[in-house]
């Protein structure tokens, strides 16, 4: 599979996740008489975690479509800040990597 087609299957992914989580994100309604406070506390929880995710997917998303953009572009497979080759293995690991490994340890 090319790194393009990585990436487009990553992006379909993630809107699964997105799909499958949406219901997670909605709002906790408040009814005292069929919600304790620790369910209604226990919902509450859930309803932040599922929001989180929802954010890191978004982010993941902004960075399977900037690799996309450089794959379009012809900078695909360099680092973004030094310039250099990024090694196959981490782009065969992680398709939307934008930085060489040294200047992530830089960081």
């Amino acid at each position: 599979m090319t790194p393009e087609q990585r990436l487009h299957a990553r992006l379909a992914e993630l809107g699964a996740e997105d799909a499958a989580g949406a219901e997670g994100q909605k709002t906790v309604e408040l009814d005292q008489q069929s919600v304790c406070r620790l369910s209604r506390m226990d919902a509450l929880q859930n309803q932040a975690m599922a929001q989180a995710q929802a954010r890191r997917r978004e982010a993941e998303r902004q960075k399977v479509r900037a690799a996309l953009a450089r794959l379009a572009e012809g900078d695909y497979g360099y680092c973004t800040e030094c310039g250099d080759e990024i090694a196959p293995a981490r782009l065969e690991a992680d398709p939307a990597i934008a930085r060489c490994a040294e200047c992530m340890a830089a960081r």
